[in-house]
């Protein structure tokens, strides 16, 4: 039977650990550092110590960001949409070598993705205790169950979160605005929502209860004498934005700000054909339409310090635990989103809004208070970091690169290009200033200088003068793209 590179090296590992085994699987929690792994899903810059917002109140993250949480302003996401980007950064492997382009791909059904040592699975397999809660891979359906695949398999204790969303108005949209004539009945069609759970409760909310939970495993808890790998998933400000009253009430609509727009923001975008290659987002023709801008930035900014205020719940239980001096925390959102910035409300595509994310890092001893690094990472470098900083053995599969260098010397050079993917043959090359769109598909290809235009509103790819930029940036364009994985029927 012929053996795959991919099964070979799995088998190599697998080998590696019995060898080193009186070494490694043998340590203790004072051996080793924890690890805190802390998932928030949809959420873009808008943090108090990021800047994205002015207006956003994100009091935890902006604490946990003095006290060592050293935010990694230039993070760039591998994938645009959640289920390829956890798939990456989760396996350390590109899309365009596994095939996992989109939601409807799963990994574990994938020829190419199938097999490779997830991130919880490695430290489990190097002697940690993988614990979680929350949302951490991207949840599918299994084909002929009515149960759905959450990753479950890839730690060794795996808890079902504790709680729904909180009481929500049988009537929708809860926000009551109105759908287009002829609107396509896309996700958006109906997730497209927000409004206030009664009660004006946080504590009956799933990430409140999820929160609440890692709290207590982390002072009760001695895992078996092991290291642990936690991981943590918060599920907002993923849509519908539906939280407590009092979140909504921090942000009075006539003190809303919206994000700077142009218009006619698309048009320079020309596909293959000639032609515009990109519309106007429904949701955001939506509230367009029926002057709705401000809401449904207000109902962003409310859901996320929800999803502070949970945060908080976790840090607080840590900085009180026996862990805390001894506990690496690594804290992302998976992709960013949009709130009406090339006309747009949501993620996918490739553009600066969705391609940037929030990513923090608190390693003890190692990251000062109160600083910000700007070296160019990606998430799928989270995996390679994480095995260094821990003394694990190197996954020689991962793509991406450990940036434990970086933590150590914040300030240093570090601008090594960086892809982003959103589908086959669809990339985003990113150098800290220059970004180089390339759809294959459609012929488009964008570039844009963020020295000049941050906002993403003059392309620059058909103009000569930025010749010679986009040949370089675009020969980091992946070279082989594995054709896309199976998809869920659903």
């Amino acid at each position: 039977m012929k053996v795959t590179k991919i099964e070979y090296i799995r088998k190599m590992l697998f080998l590696a650990v019995i060898i080193v085994g009186i070494n490694t699987l043998s340590v203790t929690a004072q051996d080793k550092p924890n690890v805190l792994f802390i998932s928030i899903d949809d959420l873009n810059d808008w943090i108090g110590c990021f800047g994205g917002n002015p207006q956003v109140k994100t009091p935890n993250l902006d604490k946990f960001h003095a006290e060592g949480g050293m935010v990694m302003y230039d993070t760039q996401a591998p994938a645009t949409v959640c289920g390829p980007s956890r798939s990456a950064l989760l396996t350390g492997v590109r899309a365009c070598k596994s095939g996992v382009y989109g939601n409807r791909n799963n990994l574990k059904n994938a020829p190419k993705a199938k097999d490779l040592i997830t991130l919880p699975e490695y430290f489990s397999k190097h002697g940690y205790h993988s614990i979680s809660m929350g949302k951490i891979f991207h949840k599918h359906s299994i084909p002929g169950q009515k149960k759905k695949d959450n990753g479950e398999w890839a730690f060794d204790e795996w808890h079902k979160t504790l709680a729904g969303v909180g009481t929500i108005s049988k009537e929708r949209p809860v926000n009551g605005l109105p759908n287009l004539p002829n609107e396509k009945k896309s996700y958006h069609y109906k997730a497209f929502d927000w409004g206030p759970t009664k009660g004006n409760d946080e504590t009956k909310m799933k990430d409140y209860q999820t929160a609440k939970w890692a709290s207590e495993q982390l002072n009760t808890r001695d895992f078996d004498g092991k290291p642990f790998f936690m991981a943590i998933g918060f599920s907002k400000p993923h849509l519908s934005w539906y939280v407590p009253q009092k979140y909504f009430d921090m942000y009075p609509l006539d003190k809303i700000v919206l994000p700077k727009t142009c218009d006619n923001d698309l048009g320079d975008i020309i596909n293959k054909y000639g032609k515009q290659a990109y519309k106007a987002h429904w949701s955001w023709l939506r509230a367009e339409k029926y002057d709705r801008h401000k809401e449904s930035v207000q109902a962003y900014l409310a859901t996320i310090t929800f999803a502070d205020d949970c945060v908080g719940v976790l840090l607080d239980g840590l900085a009180n635990s026996k862990y805390a001096d001894n506990t690496i925390v690594m804290l992302w959102g998976d992709h960013g989103w949009h709130l009406g910035e090339k006309q747009k409300y949501g993620k996918t595509y490739l553009w600066q809004e969705s391609a940037r994310v929030p990513l923090m890092v608190k390693v003890p001893a190692v990251t000062p208070n109160k600083k910000q690094c700007n070296g160019i990472v990606n998430l799928i470098d989270m995996y390679p970091t994480l095995v260094e900083l821990c003394g694990l053995p190197r996954n020689p599969l991962n793509d991406g690169r450990s940036f434990v260098e970086l933590l150590k010397n914040p300030d240093m050079e570090w601008n090594e290009p960086t892809l982003t993917t959103d589908k086959y043959k669809s990339h985003r090359i990113y150098d800290g200033r220059y970004s180089y769109i390339n759809v294959q598909h459609n012929g488009v290809e964008e570039l844009y200088d963020h020295e000049k235009d941050p906002m993403e509103w003059t392309n620059l790819a058909n103009n000569p003068e930025y010749a010679e930029i986009k040949e370089r940036l675009r020969a980091y364009l992946p070279k082989e793209n594995e054709p896309e994985g199976p998809r869920n029927i659903d």
